[in-house]
């Protein structure tokens, strides 16, 4: 028996259940993304909602009041999958856990450990779209400069990760993005993929990072203009949603 906290705020479950369904009859999946998404701007920043470590059961945790960067994608890519209440819950077990098995282990810690164990649905675009421009680094995720783990209980995983210096994203680039687009905020500091993510979204010829952002001016979930946000960070990762059936893994 899975056990489930759930918070959802403004939201009733049939008020919930209408938006999902109102936006599993949008056709495009980026259309999809967006119109599901603006519905949580201004949504509470709100950090470790999450339940669960290796000395407490994880509980699968549905909080729409507060969300953090990851939890905001994990809802959105969960809700564009689903025609009901319902299979939103179902589709957000296996968005955020490995083979849709509620367990601190087996929880997505990482953006790349997302992309990869939901790659029936979202595929990495960054070497696409950046082509010769995209740089691969070899990281040993959650493995500190000091040797320490970032998450206690969980073991280092080599991985090679793709990126798109920000100094590179000019017009050429951007153009090739799309709405709906997810992407992680590279960073060079050991142990970490990306300290960040986002929702690509594009009105007419300006784009915008959609995010749940923890800046103290902020604290909310914002639509930023992503070349500007961009221009002081060390690059992109590209994940891109896969125009596909419903359900789960």
């Amino acid at each position: 028996m899975i056990r489930e906290h759930r918070v959802l705020g403004k939201w009733s479950d049939s008020d919930l259940d209408n938006l999902i369904r109102r936006g599993s009859q949008i056709e495009q999946i980026g259309e999809r993304i967006d119109f599901l998404s603006k519905h949580f701007l201004h949504t509470d920043y709100r950090e470790s909602t999450l339940i669960g470590n290796t000395t407490t059961e994880e509980v699968l945790v549905i909080n729409l009041e507060g969300v953090d960067c990851f939890t905001f994608i994990d809802y959105i890519e969960a809700m564009r999958r689903s025609d009901s209440v319902h299979t939103f819950k179902e589709n957000l077990i296996h968005v955020r856990y490995n083979g849709g098995k509620v367990s601190f282990d087996s929880r997505n810690h990482f953006f790349t450990d997302w992309c990869i164990r939901n790659k029936r649905f979202v595929m990495d675009v960054t070497e696409d779209i950046g082509v010769y421009r995209t740089v691969s680094v070899k990281k040993t995720l959650n493995k500190k400069k000091d040797g320490t783990p970032f998450i206690a209980g969980l073991e280092p995983v080599e991985r090679i990760i793709h990126y798109i210096p920000s100094r590179d994203v000019d017009i050429f680039i951007l153009g090739k993005l799309k709405s709906g687009d997810y992407v992680g905020i590279y960073t060079q500091q050991e142990g970490l993929d990306v300290s960040h993510v986002g929702i690509i979204i594009k009105q007419d010829n300006s784009f915008y990072l959609r995010h749940a952002s923890s800046l103290p001016d902020y604290r909310k979930v914002i639509d930023q203009n992503f070349p500007g946000y961009i221009k002081d960070k060390e690059g992109i990762v590209v994940v891109r949603p896969k125009q596909s059936a419903y359900g789960t893994q």
